[in-house]
């Protein structure tokens, strides 16, 4: 049996940009994850709050929970690594120590809302019962940019949501 070759962060990463571009698609924040063991995705997941109706629908749950039905366990592999194009929030780091994972790799920094280099940094404190490793920047120019460009692309279709209104108010007069 052949060994599989080993893929770097970047081609990782690569795949949770896709599932970025999927939220994107569905008019969700372009955020996407992945979760890879043993040279495998387990699990894969984007940003669906909106479209799930649910407030916890973030792409690293998502993930996690794709993975968690993949492999039968509540509980993420040894091995497992968390590709994640924006820095986790303090729900989804909840999520992750709860799950188990060993690595996590994100691709750029949320500064109202990351919780591991941002707003917070909850894995200095003491008192969890599992901790994991993270890096910080996989990636990180490709998937700012992509979330620069939905923030635009939302704010010129707001403006011209709001220019529509006017001239409809106009008319009617």
């Amino acid at each position: 049996m052949s060994e599989q070759p080993t893929r770097t962060d970047e081609e990782w990463m690569q795949l949770a940009y896709e599932q970025a571009a999927i939220a994107a698609s569905n008019g969700e924040i372009p955020v996407g994850a992945i979760i890879v063991s043993n040279q495998q995705v387990i699990g894969a997941g984007y940003n669906a709050p909106i479209s799930e109706h649910d407030p916890t629908a973030h792409a690293e749950i998502q993930a996690i929970r794709n993975a968690c039905a993949q492999i039968e366990n509540y509980r993420l592999p040894e091995d497992a690594t968390l590709y994640v194009t924006l820095e986790p929030c303090t729900m989804c780091v909840g999520a992750l120590v709860h799950a188990r994972i060993q690595r996590v790799v994100f691709a750029t920094t949320e500064p109202k809302a990351g919780s591991l280099v941002s707003a917070r940094r909850l894995l200095e404190n003491g008192y969890y019962n599992h901790k994991f490793e993270f890096q910080a920047g996989c990636l990180q120019e490709q998937c700012s940019q992509q979330l620069s460009d939905f923030f635009k692309m939302r704010r010129a279709e707001k403006r011209q949501q709001r220019l529509e209104r006017i001239s409809t108010g106009l008319s009617n007069q």
